[in-house]
Formats: structure tokens, sequence, C-alpha cells
């Protein structure tokens, strides 16, 4: 036996990163993508411009109706723009982050690699969630300094709750948009049709159902998200309530979902936009 049989050799092992690596690196490219975006930057200037215009008529009128107590104080400065924020933060975040790849024939290239389609969408939902945190928490932090210059360290326990609940409504927002994303292959028509039914669509379905059926509109995501504004409100508004008309005519009949109700329909949104819209992606073909 020669010298060269009796040698042992090393036995190089490689092993493939694994879909949790995967997830946080498309998470890491994707997040740097939204920071060298205008977009990103358009939304962050429009919730400065909403803080700015409230702490400028705020600062400067100082109306007695506002500054009478932190929870009238919270509860204005909140329900003035939250709901524009989390919802532009789901449309451009959201929007066009699945579709964006089949428009642009990226994802053509990256479904190539040896990585899972959920670790993409996975990633690329985290990203999403923490450019549309970064706009959220600027703006509640904006809210909370000029609370603390008027009325010293003291938050009421409504406006944490408020917190918390705005949170789960990214969540949810952000899972409906990217469900249309991956419903549609154009990036202009997911943008459209999820913007159109966050900022309108629901409202007026809300509205006729209400109105015609006079029944409760449960099954709308916008219906539920309103416990994040109306989670301020001391006395908690009716669950159903007929308010007389000031002119003599009909009574207006109108819904208020209770907090646990809310988070019910916010988190159901959540749970099953995220696994239709991963369904989608996980069946559409690139080409």
């Amino acid at each position: 036996m020669s010298a060269t049989d009796k040698m042992e050799f090393p036995v190089v092992t490689t092993s493939l990163p694994d879909s949790m690596t995967h997830v946080l690196t498309i998470t890491k490219y994707e997040l740097l993508n939204y920071f060298r975006n205008r977009r990103f930057y358009i939304l962050l200037t429009i919730g400065l411009l909403i803080s700015g215009l409230l702490v400028a008529l705020v600062g400067y009128y100082r109306p007695p109706a506002i500054l009478s107590d932190p929870l009238t104080f919270y509860t204005l400065w909140w329900g003035m723009g939250i709901s524009f924020v989390v919802i532009l933060s789901g449309i451009f975040f959201g929007g066009d982050a699945i579709s964006g790849e089949f428009q642009n024939k990226t994802g053509y290239f990256l479904v190539g690699n040896p990585i899972r389609r959920s670790s993409i969408y996975v990633g690329k939902y985290l990203a999403a969630l923490v450019a549309a945190f970064i706009i959220f928490f600027v703006y509640t932090f904006i809210a909370i300094a000029n609370g603390i210059y008027y009325f010293g360290p003291t938050i009421p326990g409504q406006f944490v709750e408020a917190i918390a609940l705005a949170l789960l409504g990214v969540l949810a927002v952000l899972a409906f948009t990217f469900f249309f994303s991956a419903l549609f292959k154009s990036s202009s028509m997911s943008i459209l049709v999820s913007a159109i039914l966050l900022l309108f669509g629901f409202t007026i379905i809300s509205a006729l159902v209400i109105g015609f059926a006079s029944y409760e509109p449960w099954f709308l995501l916008t219906y539920g998200a309103g416990v994040v504004t109306d989670v301020m409100t001391v006395p908690y508004p009716a669950h159903r309530a007929v308010i007389p008309s000031r002119f003599g005519g009909a009574a207006t009949l109108t819904f208020t979902p209770t907090i646990p109700e809310g988070i019910i329909i916010m988190f159901a949104y959540f749970v099953v936009c995220g696994v239709l819209g991963l369904y989608l992606f996980e069946r559409k073909e690139f080409n």
C-alpha cells in the first residue's frame, strides 16, 4: 500500500442557508430598497406634514377644547391622522410588493434561486412592516412629545391601548394589500384596487349595508379598525345606536365594533389575507 493510499483527506461538507436565513436576507435587501425609494420619504413627509400642521395649529391657537385635559388632547390628535398613516403605509409598502416582481420580470430571476417562495413572501412582508412601523412611530412619537409638553408625563391608558390596536391594524392592512398584490400581475392595478377599497370602497359598502339592510358590517376591515380611534372615547360608544335627525327626518342607525370584535376582525384579515396571498404567490408562474 502506497503512502498516498494511507493519506486521509478531510471531508468538506456544505449546507444551504435555511429558510430563516433566506427570510432575513430578503427582508434586509427589501428594506434597503425602501430606503432608496422616494416612496418611503414621500410617506414620511406626509406624516411629518400632518404632525407639523397639528403642532402649529395647537401651538398658535391653543384651543381650550383640545388643551382641556390629556385624554381630549390625545383623542383629537390621534383621530386627526392615524387612519391615514395606517392606510397609506399599507398602500405604499404593500400595494405592489408582489405584483412588481411579475410586472418588472425581476421575480423570474429571484425564484430561480434555491429559495422557497414562502421565504420571499414573508421577507417582503417583514420589510414592508418595518418600514410602516417607522412611519407609525414617528407620528406617535410627535404626538407623545406634544402631550408631554402640554401636560407632562401623563399618558392616558386609552392611548396606550390605541397604539396597540393600531399596530394590529398595520399588520392587517399590509396583509390585505399584499393579497391584492399577489392577485394581480400589474402594479398599478393592485395599488388602485387596494387604495379604492381602503380609502372609499369599504366606507361606501358599510353605509349601504347599514342604510338599506340595517345590518352590522362586521366583515369589513375598516369597520373593525374603527376601534383604533373609538377606544379613546369615554364612555365607549354603544354597539348599536339610533341617532335622531336634527331636521325631523328619519333617524340614523349606527354600529360601533366592540374592542374584542375589532381585534378579531383585524386579526382575521391578517391571517386570511396573509394565507391567501401566499397561496396565490406560490401558484403563479413567472414568464
